[in-house]
């Protein structure tokens, strides 16, 4: 896990596992509606999630280009956007996959203004 907003493409043409930004036609949609979540949140808009183990990871204004990140070949995201029109970005919201319950109170203060903006940008 991380706390970023990500936005297509996952996938490169050089399938390169990271560091390749792989520009979609609608970039500057995605890019905006990844800023407007991350930047209403305490964690991601620092583009620093200080993960365990990947503390040195930034994410400038908390968002990224997914491949840029990592190459995910075949991923719901980018087949959604191809083949769907749907204009979708993963939100990864915590460091833990499954934080124990006891976090959710807090990881619901951390998301709920995010959240807000961005129904309010759909």
């Amino acid at each position: 896990g991380s706390v970023v907003a990500s936005y297509p493409y996952d996938d490169s043409v050089t399938h390169s596992p990271t560091g390749v930004y792989s520009k979609s036609a609608d970039d500057e949609v995605f890019r905006y509606l990844a800023k407007a979540y991350a930047s209403h949140h305490p964690i991601m808009r620092t583009g620093k999630p200080n993960c365990p183990g990947e503390e040195r990871e930034t994410f400038p204004d908390g968002i990224t280009n997914g491949a840029q990140w990592y190459d995910v070949e075949g991923g719901m995201q980018d087949y959604n956007y191809v083949w769907a029109n749907c204009f979708e970005i993963t939100l990864e919201l915590s460091c833990c996959k499954y934080p124990p319950t006891s976090e959710l109170p807090k990881e619901w203060e951390n998301n709920r203004e995010s959240l807000l903006v961005f129904i309010e940008k759909v």
